[in-house]
C-alpha cells in the first residue's frame, strides 16, 4: 500500500512501479497543486543517481589537499567501511591539527521535507559531537533583511509573521506590490504545504475590488491584472522614497502615528526633503532614475493615502546591491501612511517569495530533530563562503563587527548545491579548490558531487520513513517509504552513525535510538500532554493527523494598539525610520536611514555601454531551487535542453533573435549558453533567466562558459552592504547574441567519469 508523502511543493501520493515513480497524485486538500510535484516522476532509478560510495581519483591517490582538479576529476567507487574509515581519519587529522575552526558544516534547507532524515539538522548535529564547526547564518533568501529588520522593527520574525491573506482578503483595498507577487513562488514551502492558497487569495482580492499596483519590470510578477508601473531594476528604492515624498509635501503623512509610533522621523523626513543632502526625493528626482513619469508617482501617492493599503516588497529586492534600501523605504513608506498594524494595511516583506508568507503559524514548533550544541562559536553569513575559501584571516565588517574569516580546510556538505545558489561560479569554482577535503552526502551527480572529494550517496525522501510537517500546514503526515534505497545508498543517519562510532562519538550522536525510535520520541516529545492529538502508533496507522485552524492575524496589531504596553525589541521602542546604531558602523553603503544608492550594475551605469540588458537572476518556475532539474517538468522548460532567457521584443529585433534561438549569455565573469523566448511582459532593456540549471562548465573555456544556463556565472559574489553581507545574486549586467556553431554536451546531464583502481 502506498502512502501520502510530503516535498517542499506539495503533498502527495506516489505511484511506484519497478521501484521507480510513475506517477504522482496530489493531496485532495490541495486547490492549487504545484506542476513541481512531476519532477518526481522516474527520479528513484534516474542513471545521474549516485550508485556507491565514490572518492575522486586524484585525492584516493595523492591524499587530501588543495587540487585544481577538482570538478574535472574522475571518480573511484570504494566500499562503505573503506570510506568510513578513511573520512574518519580525514575529520581526525583536521580537527588534532586546526581544531573545530578547521571544520565547515555547510548545509542549506532543502533536502527533505521530513524533520528528522533533514539534512542540515543532521550535519550539525554529527560535526557537534565532534566538538565544533565553524558554521554559516542567515539565508540565501532573505539575508539581507534578517540582519537589517531587527534594527528597524526589533526581529527578523516579521518575515514569517505577516498580515494573513483572510485579514488582507476583508480589509485591503489597495496593495501596492514592489516586485509583485510572483505565483511561481508560492508552490515552494520549507517542510512542505499541503494546502496552496496564496493565488487563490490573490484572485479573491482581486475580485472583491482591491487594486493591485506591480512596481517591477516583469508584468508576469502578478497573477491577477493590475496597475503596472515597470520600474528599472535596481530604482526601486528610489521609487518607494519619492512617493513618500509626495505623501510629505501634500500634507498626506499621518503625523500622528509618525509621532506616537515612531524614531528617527525627522532624519528620515530630512533626507526625503534633500535638507540633508540638498537633493529632495522629489517624483520629479526619481523619474528619470525609475523610468516611470513624475505625474504617475504622484498620482500613485495619493490614491495610496486615500485607501487601507498594504505596500509589500519582495525578498527578491534585497538579494541586490544595496537591497537593505528598498526595504526600509517601503517600512517609511508604511509609516507615512500611518497604516502600520491595522487590518489590511501596513508593510508586508515577502508575500509572493515563499508558499506560506501570508498563512498564520499553527501553535509551537513542529517535531524537529536536535542538532546538538555546537560548542564552536565562529560564523560566517551564507553568501560569503567563496570569501572564506579563498581569504582565510581577512578582515571583513558584518553588523557593526569586525571579524576575520577561519582557516577551514574541510568542507561537509549535507544537502544543498552551493553550485546553485551561489553567484561569480568561476570564482567559487577557485575558492572550492583551496581546501584539503570536500565531502558531500548526494542521491544525484550534482555539480556539488562533481566538485567534492568524498561522495557518499544518500537517500531520497522516497526510499525512507520520516515525519512531514511545517510552521503553518494544517497537516502532520507520516511519511512511509515507497521504495527500496536506489544500489548502495543509506540515510544520513546512517552515514553519520558509521562515522560517529569510527569516532568513538556513537552515543552522543544516536543517543542510543535508531530511526523509528527517532520518529516516536520527536513525535510524542512534539504531542507532549495533548489529550486531542493521537499517540505514535495511532498517528503512523492513520497516516496524518490535523492541526487546528490558527487566527488570522495582523502584523504589529499589539504595538499599534499600545506601544508602550508592546514596545518593539528596538533602542527607541518605536519603529526605526533611522537607525543611530546603525549609523554608528559608519558604512556608506548602508547608511542610517532609508536612501537610494546608485548600484554598480544598472541601465545607468558606465559598464551599461559594453553590456547593456539588466538580467534578473531570479528563482524558478519549473523547479525548487537546483533540485530534480532533470525531471520531467523541469526538462518540459527549456529550449534545446538549456535554461530559457526571456527577451523583450525590441531587445530581441536589434539583436536579430527569435523563438527558439541558441544564445551567448555573458559578461566578463562569465558566459551561459540559453534558448530565446521573445515576451512582451518584460520591461524593453530586461531579460530575465532563472536559476538552478545545472553547472556544466565547457572544458578549457576561461572565465567560464556553462553549456546548460546555470546563470549564476554572470552575477556578482559581492555582498549587499557590510551591514548584512546578504546574496546580491538577483540582478547583473550582460550582452546576448546568437550561438554559432554545434553547441557544446551538457556534461551534468550524464554521470561523471567512474575508473577502477
Amino acid at each position: 500500500m502506498t502512502h501520502s508523502h510530503l516535498s517542499h511543493w506539495g503533498a502527495f501520493t506516489p505511484e511506484v512501479g519497478d521501484g521507480d515513480v510513475t506517477a504522482v497524485r496530489p493531496s485532495p486538500l490541495d486547490p492549487d497543486p504545484s506542476p513541481l510535484l512531476d519532477n518526481l516522476v522516474g527520479s528513484l532509478r534516474h542513471p545521474l543517481r549516485v550508485p556507491a560510495p565514490m572518492v575522486r581519483e586524484g585525492w584516493l591517490r595523492d591524499g587530501p589537499g588543495p587540487d585544481r582538479r577538482r570538478g574535472e576529476d574522475r571518480f573511484v567507487a570504494v566500499s562503505w567501511d573503506e570510506v568510513t574509515e578513511r573520512l574518519a581519519a580525514e575529520l581526525g587529522r583536521v580537527h588534532a591539527e586546526r581544531g573545530p575552526a578547521g571544520v565547515f558544516g555547510g548545509s542549506y534547507g532543502w533536502s527533505s521535507a521530513g524533520r528528522f532524515h533533514h539534512a542540515q539538522s543532521q550535519v550539525h548535529r554529527f560535526l557537534a559531537t565532534l566538538g565544533g564547526y565553524v558554521a554559516s547564518e542567515n539565508t540565501y533568501s532573505a539575508g539581507t533583511s534578517e540582519v537589517l529588520l531587527p534594527h528597524l522593527l526589533g526581529a527578523h520574525d516579521v518575515l514569517r509573521s505577516l498580515t494573513s491573506w483572510p485579514v488582507l482578503a476583508e480589509h485591503t483595498e489597495m496593495m501596492v506590490c514592489a516586485g509583485g507577487v510572483p505565483a511561481k513562488n508560492t508552490a515552494v514551502t520549507p517542510g512542505g504545504q499541503t494546502v496552496h492558497g496564496t493565488t487563490d487569495a490573490v484572485r479573491a482580492m482581486a475580485a472583491r475590488g482591491c487594486e493591485f499596483v506591480l512596481l517591477g519590470p516583469d508584468r508576469r510578477d502578478l497573477p491577477v491584472d493590475a496597475t503596472w508601473l515597470p520600474v528599472r531594476p535596481g530604482t526601486d528604492a528610489a521609487l518607494l522614497l519619492a512617493l513618500g515624498h509626495t505623501l510629505v509635501v501634500d500634507g498626506l503623512a499621518d503625523q500622528a502615528f509618525l509621532d506616537g509610533w515612531c524614531a528617527g522621523v525627522d532624519e528620515a523626513v530630512d533626507h526625503l526633503m534633500g535638507r540633508d543632502d540638498g537633493v529632495a526625493k522629489s517624483a520629479k528626482w526619481a523619474a528619470p532614475l525609475c523610468g516611470i513619469p513624475a505625474r504617475d508617482i504622484v498620482a500613485l501617492a495619493r490614491r495610496m493615502a486615500a485607501r487601507r493599503t498594504m505596500v509589500t516588497v519582495t525578498y527578491s529586492l534585497q538579494r541586490a546591491e544595496y537591497g537593505e534600501q528598498p526595504v526600509w523605504a517601503g517600512i517609511l513608506l508604511a509609516a507615512l501612511l500611518g497604516q502600520i498594524g491595522l487590518p489590511g494595511g501596513g508593510f508586508g516583506h515577502g508575500y509572493g517569495s515563499i508558499g506560506d508568507n501570508g498563512h498564520s503559524a499553527r501553535g509551537g514548533p513542529v517535531p524537529t530533530m536536535p542538532r546538538g550544541y555546537n560548542e564552536h562559536r565562529e560564523r560566517i553569513p551564507v553568501a560569503r563562503i567563496a570569501d572564506m575559501l579563498l581569504h582565510p584571516g581577512a578582515e571583513y565588517a558584518y553588523d557593526g563587527e569586525v571579524r576575520r574569516y577561519p582557516a577551514v580546510d574541510l568542507v561537509y556538505w549535507c544537502g544543498g548545491n552551493p553550485f546553485h545558489h551561489h553567484q561569480d561560479l568561476a570564482r567559487l569554482r577557485e575558492a572550492w579548490r583551496r581546501p584539503s577535503t570536500v565531502v558531500v552526502h548526494e542521491p544525484y551527480w550534482t555539480p556539488a558531487a562533481r566538485h567534492a572529494d568524498i561522495v557518499l550517496p544518500a537517500t531520497v525522501t522516497l526510499e525512507r520513513d520520516d515525519i512531514g510537517a511545517s510552521r503553518t500546514d494544517p497537516v502532520v503526515t507520516a511519511m512511509r517509504a515507497a521504495a527500496t534505497p536506489h544500489a548502495q545508498a543509506r540515510d544520513d543517519y546512517a552515514i553519520f552513525t558509521d562515522l560517529a562510532d569510527a569516532l568513538g562519538v556513537a552515543k552522543d550522536y544516536t543517543e542510543g535510538r535508531t530511526p523509528q525510535e527517532w520518529l516516536r520520541h520527536l513525535y510524542e516529545g512534539w504531542r507532549g500532554e495533548s489529550s486531542t492529538l493521537p499517540g505514535f502508533d495511532a498517528f503512523w496507522a492513520a497516516g496524518h493527523v490535523r492541526r487546528p485552524d490558527p487566527p488570522p492575524s495582523v502584523l504589529l496589531d499589539d504595538f499599534r494598539r499600545d506601544p508602550a504596553a508592546h514596545p518593539l525589541r528596538t533602542p527607541s521602542g518605536r519603529i526605526e525610520l533611522a537607525s543611530a546604531r546603525v549609523a554608528s558602523f559608519g558604512y556608506d553603503d548602508c547608511p542610517g536611514r532609508a536612501t537610494w544608492l546608485e548600484p554598480t550594475e544598472w541601465h545607468g551605469s558606465p559598464r551599461a555601454a559594453r553590456y547593456p540588458l539588466v538580467l534578473l537572476a531570479n528563482n524558478p518556475a519549473a523547479r525548487l531551487h537546483s533540485q530534480l532539474d532533470f525531471g520531467p517538468h523541469s526538462r518540459d522548460s527549456k529550449v534545446h535542453g538549456r535554461e530559457p532567457v526571456r527577451v523583450h521584443p525590441d531587445d530581441a529585433a536589434v539583436r536579430g533573435l527569435a523563438d527558439g534561438d541558441l544564445v551567448r549569455v555573458h559578461n566578463d565573469r562569465g558566459a551561459c549558453l540559453a534558448g530565446v523566448v521573445v515576451d512582451g511582459d518584460l520591461l524593453p532593456g530586461v531579460v530575465q533567466m532563472s536559476t538552478g540549471a545545472w553547472f556544466s562548465p565547457v572544458p578549457g573555456v576561461e572565465p567560464v562558459l556553462c553549456a546548460a544556463g546555470n546563470v549564476n556565472v554572470l552575477t556578482r559574489d559581492v555582498g549587499a552592504s557590510r551591514l548584512s553581507q546578504g546574496c546580491a545574486g538577483s540582478r547583473a549586467l550582460v550582452e546576448i547574441e546568437r550561438w554559432a556553431g554545434p553547441p557544446p554536451p551538457i556534461k551534468a546531464a550524464g554521470p561523471p567519469e567512474v575508473v577502477g583502481r
